[in-house]
């Protein structure tokens, strides 16, 4: 049975407690790789992270750099396909410079380990990750991220940014699609 698309998705994580993680998040990635860190952000998805977690940064003092890569592993179902597409690109020059790649969700993997391996293929000295959401029951990828925001079950969420089909991206919290 599919989600409802109009049912709103019940909270699992608030709009205050994403705030005060992200907060710690921040000071995180500034430990791992130091106060000019690469952001690589992955659209569409984490969007709304990725501009929390960069004005936590500037408020600690640090002078992040900022690009974005779109990928793509779902389409419109609710289930990674295992396929990741790069639909956008880079720009910045990362050759030997610290690399974040933020993303929302960490789930099977493929999608960090390929943009983890692109990315190094570019000559980033080092790639790193910092993951709002870890999924780990559903991952198939050897790949462990390095920062994480909150782990969860293995069930479809949406909310701050995070999407079905579409929807729900501008809830300002994280729910559960109910299927």
């Amino acid at each position: 049975m599919a989600p409802d698309p109009n049912q709103i998705p019940a909270p699992m994580i608030t709009e205050e407690q994403l705030q005060e993680r992200v907060a710690v998040m921040a000071r995180q990635v500034v430990d791992l790789v130091g106060p000019q860190p690469i952001l690589v952000s992955l659209l569409k998805g984490a969007f709304m992270f990725t501009a929390d977690l960069l004005r936590e940064l500037g408020r600690i003092g640090a002078k992040p750099h900022l690009d974005f890569m779109r990928v793509s592993s779902y389409g419109s179902g609710t289930v990674s396909s295992g396929q990741v597409e790069v639909l956008l690109d880079i720009k910045e020059d990362i050759r030997g410079k610290s690399v974040v790649v933020v993303d929302d969700i960490l789930d099977t993997g493929n999608t960090l380990k390929a943009v983890s391996d692109l990315l190094k293929s570019k000559g980033a000295s080092q790639v790193r990750s910092c993951m709002l959401l870890d999924k780990p029951a559903r991952r198939t990828a050897d790949v462990t991220p390095d920062i994480v925001g909150f782990e969860i079950p293995d069930a479809f969420v949406v909310g701050y940014g995070i999407d079905w089909d579409n929807r729900f991206r501008e809830l300002p919290y994280v729910g559960v699609v109910k299927e």
